[in-house]
């Protein structure tokens, strides 16, 4: 064989090599990836053959399929409509699936593991046992009176989100991202009408499809200051302990002053730290910042979850969930290295760099109502299979961090109580319960309205906490933090109504 023959030979082998290495590639370790990929027409049609199991809440199904006579036998629907969409998500035809729908996808689809009994029982009988049902831990009244109080909000505002959660447990009362959105035509099977919704959708500009309540993070305002006074509580100073205040503060290095909401808010030259929680008192709080520290302060924040990449929200054992965005404190440092005591001050009162999710500041106060012990949040509160029979129960409820003591739990949970009691919180007040809290107003940018916050809690009358809340109102404006706490209260209530 001459040379150019053997040069086109050994071509030809290396091709034939690489084509056996990629089918190999392929069918080893793509092939799970093709076969369950939501652009998988095959997969698709064969998965409507078998009648999808519900997502319920309360005892009601909130997901459901109905029989048709198209060549898809099943239409997913949800009678719930807006109220639930960024819970359960959708289950789209040609489209990616997303919420409870894609987290629980195998069990309600009946190809879980969990229900290889039922499917081998359909071998034998030629049957096509339904899917499994997934009960949720959310509140019916909690969840309808978020979504109703954040849509008729009294300051106008068009974009928000709300979570309530069991202190005790972690389980998720409710969970509201305002604006919402109906799944129902995302899940049509005219694939074209479900196409041009889900762009109407994508392309809106208050982003109706974002989970503000767990994928995004704002300036908190002041509901950052229950981690500064954790701080400052660890660190030698106590509820009755006198801190700098004054009408105005300038930080070292920085022209900028900082100054209080109105000027009758601790113009004093000093106030204690109760009364700097109770009258939100910024100048307070910025000073307290630059004197501990910005490493006290970072620490904090990340011993109550600031920082933490793989949160996620789905069952209480180690299955992922719902993701949710980190919150961040910011660099809190000078362009050249060290302290920068401006961006600490700023920082010290919620704005700057620092984010923070919805979902971090129900667990802030959670933490501060159980004693200072964290619970991981869920929402996934049982499986049953098609014939309504338990399997699986999620595990017992977890602790996911301990980041106070229980004394300084109690010294916040004190001095929270007395922000809605007498301070800025009061709105947020129910007849019967111990209920605190903390108002936040952020600064948005220049030239846009403030956004207004409120993180609380409700104790029963033996002191055991009922329910925990975050209700955050996009550039809301005057006010925004004032019916924040309203529309908080009102959201507790619900849970409590329904617990009893």
């Amino acid at each position: 064989m001459n040379a150019p023959l053997r040069r086109v030979g050994v071509v030809v082998m290396i091709l034939f090599g690489l084509l056996f290495a990629n089918l190999n590639w392929i069918q080893a370790y793509k092939a799970d990836e093709y076969r369950n990929s939501d652009y998988n027409g095959r997969v698709q049609v064969a998965e409507y053959e078998r009648k999808r199991g519900n997502i319920e809440v309360g005892g009601t199904a909130f997901a459901l399929s109905k029989e048709t006579d198209g060549e898809l036998k099943f239409q997913r629907t949800y009678p719930g409509g807006a109220m639930y969409a960024h819970v359960l998500g959708y289950k789209p035809v040609n489209l990616g699936d997303t919420g409870i729908e894609r987290l629980e996808n195998d069990f309600l689809a009946g190809t879980s593991d969990q229900l290889i009994a039922n499917r081998i029982k359909d071998m034998f009988t030629g049957d096509q046992t339904g899917g499994g049902n997934v009960l949720l831990t959310l509140s019916k009244r909690a969840q309808e009176t978020a979504y109703k109080q954040l849509n008729d909000n009294q300051v106008g505002a068009k974009r928000g989100a709300a979570i309530a959660i069991d202190p005790r447990t972690g389980a998720v009362q409710a969970l509201v991202s305002m604006p919402s959105f109906d799944p129902n035509p995302l899940a049509s099977h005219d694939t074209n009408e479900a196409t041009a919704e889900y762009n109407k959708l994508d392309k809106d500009k208050d982003r109706p499809l974002a989970n503000r309540a767990l994928g995004e993070v704002l300036p908190p305002g002041s509901t950052f200051k229950i981690v500064v006074a954790a701080a400052a509580l660890e660190n030698g100073v106590g509820q009755q302990t006198e801190i700098p205040a004054g009408s105005s503060y300038t930080p070292p290095t920085s022209g900028q002053p900082i100054r209080n909401a109105a000027p009758g808010i601790c113009p004093e030259a000093q106030v204690t730290l109760r009364e700097a929680v109770t009258e939100s008192c910024n100048t307070g709080f910025a000073q307290l910042g630059v004197r501990l520290g910005a490493d006290k302060i970072k620490e904090k924040a990340r011993a109550f979850g600031f920082e933490q990449d793989d949160l996620s929200v789905g069952e209480t054992g180690e299955k992922g969930g719902l993701p949710v965005a980190a919150s961040r404190t910011g660099e809190m440092t000078a362009p050249g290295g060290g302290t920068d005591p401006a961006a600490l001050a700023q920082s010290s009162i919620g704005q700057r760099d620092v984010r923070m999710t919805p979902l971090q500041g129900a667990l802030i106060a959670a933490t501060v109502a159980n004693d200072g012990s964290q619970m991981r949040p869920y929402l996934v509160k049982q499986l049953l299979g098609p014939d309504r029979t338990t399997v699986y129960d999620p595990a017992k409820p977890r602790e996911l961090r301990q980041p106070i003591s229980s004394q300084v739990a109690g010294d916040l949970r004190d001095m929270m109580v007395n922000v809605v009691k007498e301070g800025t919180g009061r709105k947020a007040a129910i007849d019967g319960y111990t209920v605190g809290g903390k108002t936040g107003t952020a600064q948005s940018g220049p030239n846009t309205p403030d956004h207004g916050w409120f993180i609380g809690f409700a104790l029963d009358k033996n002191g055991t906490p009922v329910s925990a809340v975050c209700v955050e109102l996009e550039q809301a404006g005057s006010g925004g933090s004032a019916e924040a706490a309203r529309i908080a209260g009102r959201i507790m209530a619900a849970a409590i109504a329904e617990g009893r």
